[in-house]
């Protein structure tokens, strides 16, 4: 395979490279957006509003709430009751969204929503490209630049978070994170770095506190870089500290209502980060004063800051040490939060959907190996490859724990596959080198393409049934026109299992009793409590006013697994205080939604 692939790109020493040629470059690149943005799954998007995460119907949710005249400090959902579920999301990230809206209004009228929906994911995957290239082109040439894009249609996760209809924060604070690292890794280290640096960790923290690890390890660097280094790399160091300490209440600020400037949430930008924030503003600005300050100095200073900002972060808000969910029951901790996804750990992953690790955590880890590997190996590119094999064990470390761990860390693979794939295919054309080093040069590469593993897994599936997973019928729910008759009753509370709350509030006008989101607690517990016998359904319709009751029987509809729901869905059980409403759908697969209108008389 080696020796035919060696005759594709080197067939006569004299012609020029294959994959020097701008035009097979960039065929390469549009072969792999097309891939990720085919006529399909647009047209699905915005023919049926089908969205491939409950956060996207709930993003989508708020940005209509805020075109229709919520405040723009309200982020609460007040269709979440009893006094509604304030939102820990930015506003910063509906903004564009709504804009696209109200553009593509007088063109497109009602389907303006649904277009925005489709088209926003594109547009971010462009901006990200765009960072991309101009980093790798300023750090390794115009060649790895564009393979690095290519590798970014390659990325399993990439594909996933920036796919139609993914209208989430995580392509955002992607962009972000990715933006920042690369300004550190550029060989200039000059205020303007630094501060552009600072500023975008400031963005990423203001959308969300994902990031918060690699904000992190981007101040240590900075700071590391300033210990170590001195004078050359100062005001980097100090550009960093003020953008971040200037720049993150600025944005709050622009958020938060003035009212709630004070109020400690562990989930979002508040005070105890803000002071984090602030006490690195400080030491940066100090750094700029102690230009003579020596090593010993500089790390007395450096690590003052440090102390400060600890202490004043403990003092503020203790509770905030144990997480972002401190006042979580265990109920809801058990029964929801240890259950999804995203927030579950490797070890879990690995044994029950293998496939996904082998497209995702696998590829990020080869790409981390292979950075610093080539940190030792290349010493003019070595900060680039270090700071990138860095950033990436760091994501990997969190991915451990926590899936979501990957969502920033796919970031950095195409930033180092497409330098990677570059040094594969020259090492193939250069005279003398031994074939066993052109194989693993070549295997390197194609391991950081996270599809590569993904057609590993295909294949080992297939040739083994029974590791195949429950296909996922849970569209055949929450699409719009599956809750078209729903949407026709009259308004009311709906008890729902917790993952269909989302797409109820996006699709109809009804209320939910629970939606997957920490701050609905007492509604998500209520969702936990209801199926669990027919007694506690009776009594959580109940108590929480519920008009209706509703359910998904499709294929991985995520229903409820208990004897209650199985039997409602089934038709074993027939409670007299419930009357089946008929579902019909507009959708060419049968609908797996059921409803039961509730008869409190009875």
């Amino acid at each position: 395979m080696i020796a035919a692939f060696q005759a594709l790109v080197r067939p006569n020493p004299a012609a020029r490279p294959l994959l020097d040629n701008p035009i097979v470059l960039w065929g390469l690149v549009l072969a792999g957006i097309g891939g990720l943005y085919g006529q399909a799954a647009i047209l699905d998007v915005v023919r049926t509003l089908r969205l491939p995460d409950t956060d996207d119907a709930m993003r989508l949710v708020q940005v209509r709430d805020l075109l229709a005249g919520q405040g723009w400090f309200d982020v609460a959902q007040h269709r979440l009751p009893p006094e509604g579920a304030s939102m820990h999301w930015s506003r910063l990230v509906d903004l564009p969204i709504a804009a696209l809206i109200l553009l593509l209004r007088p063109l497109a009228g009602a389907r303006a929503e649904a277009i925005a929906a489709a088209l926003w994911p594109a547009l971010a995957f462009g901006l990200y490209a765009v960072i991309l290239y101009r980093g790798v082109r300023d750090l390794f040439g115009r060649r790895d630049a564009l393979l690095a894009v290519f590798a970014a249609t390659q990325t399993v996760l990439i594909g996933a978070l920036f796919a139609p209809g993914r209208v989430d924060h995580h392509s955002l604070q992607i962009c972000a994170v990715l933006g920042m690292a690369l300004c550190l890794m550029r060989t200039r280290h000059g205020l303007r770095e630094g501060l552009a640096a600072g500023a975008l960790s400031a963005l990423s923290l203001a959308i969300g506190l994902e990031a918060l690890p690699f904000i992190a390890a981007a101040g240590l660097v900075a700071a590391g870089a300033w210990i170590v280094a001195g004078e050359p790399t100062r005001r980097l160091f100090a550009g960093f500290g003020l953008a971040l300490g200037i720049g993150a209440p600025a944005l709050f600020a622009l958020q938060t209502a003035p009212g709630a400037w004070g109020a400690t949430a562990c989930d979002a930008l508040s005070p105890p980060w803000l002071w984090l924030c602030a006490a690195g503003g400080l030491t940066g600005a100090a750094s700029l004063l102690g230009a003579r300050l020596s090593g010993p100095g500089r790390l007395a200073l450096a690590a003052g800051g440090g102390a400060l900002a600890v202490a004043g972060f403990v003092l503020i808000a203790p509770s905030c040490l144990a997480g972002p969910f401190p006042d979580m029951p265990d109920l809801v901790r058990r029964e929801w939060l240890g259950r999804v996804h995203e927030m579950r750990p490797v070890w879990t992953l690995l044994r029950e959907q293998p496939a996904l690790l082998m497209g995702t955590f696998l590829p990020a880890l080869v790409a981390a190996v292979a950075a610093l590997v080539l940190a030792v190996a290349d010493a003019e590119r070595r900060r680039a490859w270090g700071l990138a094999g860095g950033f990436l064990c760091v994501g990997l470390a969190v991915a451990v724990l926590q899936f979501r761990g990957l969502y920033v860390t796919t970031a950095f693979v195409p930033l180092v596959a497409g330098p990677l794939l570059g040094r594969a295919v020259a090492l193939l054309r250069e005279p003398g080198t031994t074939t066993r080093r052109q194989g693993l040069a070549l295997l390197a590469g194609l391991a950081t393409l996270g599809k590569v593993w993904l057609i590993l897994a295909t294949l080992a599936v297939r040739a083994d049934p029974e590791a195949s997973g429950p296909s996922d019928g849970w569209s055949s729910c929450t699409a719009g026109p599956a809750m078209a008759d729903l949407a026709a009753l009259p308004p009311g509370t709906v008890l729902a299992p917790v993952d269909l709350g989302p797409s109820l509030l996006l699709n109809t006008p009804h209320r939910v009793v629970a939606a997957p989101y920490h701050r609905n607690i007492v509604g998500i517990q209520a969702g936990i409590e209801a199926f669990g016998s027919e007694e506690s359904l009776r009594g959580v319709a109940a108590a929480r006013g519920a008009d209706y009751i509703v359910l998904c029987r499709a294929p991985g509809g995520r229903s409820p697994d208990g004897p209650v729901a199985r039997g409602l869905l089934d038709g074993a059980l027939v409670p007299s205080w419930l009357e089946p409403v008929p579902v019909q759908t507009m959708l060419p697969q049968t609908s797996g939604l059921r409803v039961w209108r509730v008869q409190p008389g009875r």
